[in-house]
């Protein structure tokens, strides 16, 4: 199966062509969908989820990219944190998915779909120490004063 690439655009003195791999703009929209405050995580295949057990990082996982006409289509699908604005997160993500696609390739980004697979809620913090459950803090422990 033959990798699919995307050719950039040079200023016309110079011969030759750059190819991108589709998973490197997979890859740079995905990193720059996880550095939007609220995202929790991308969502991930089965054998994404598989490969970093074992220790591969996977960083274009819920990212689809496919070229169209116009330019880019890029389909981001994100888990969001408890309590945010999913509006305001959605547009911060297209914003940055569009500048950093822009700025490492040149690229035009038509489109940017934000999916929304699910919220994570943050693990409430403990407050009981579970060396002292009842709060003693006698440190004589069976001892007679």
């Amino acid at each position: 199966m033959a990798e699919e690439t995307i050719v950039l655009a040079h200023p016309s003195d110079i011969s030759g062509e750059t190819r991108v791999n589709t998973r490197v703009l997979e890859i740079i929209a995905g990193l720059a969908a996880q550095e939007v405050e609220g995202v929790a995580r991308l969502r991930g295949s089965l054998s994404e989820r598989a490969q970093e057990a074992f220790g591969r990082r996977m960083h274009g996982k819920g990212v689809e990219l496919k070229q169209g006409e116009a330019g880019l289509e890029v389909n981001v699908y994100v888990y969001l944190n408890y309590g945010v604005s999913v509006p305001k997160v959605a547009h911060a993500i297209q914003e940055r998915v569009t500048s950093q696609v822009a700025a490492m390739t040149e690229l035009q980004v038509t489109l940017v779909n934000v999916h929304v697979q699910g919220v994570v809620s943050t693990k409430p913090t403990l407050t009981v120490d579970p060396n002292n459950l009842f709060g003693d803090d006698d440190d004589t422990e069976g001892t007679e004063a």
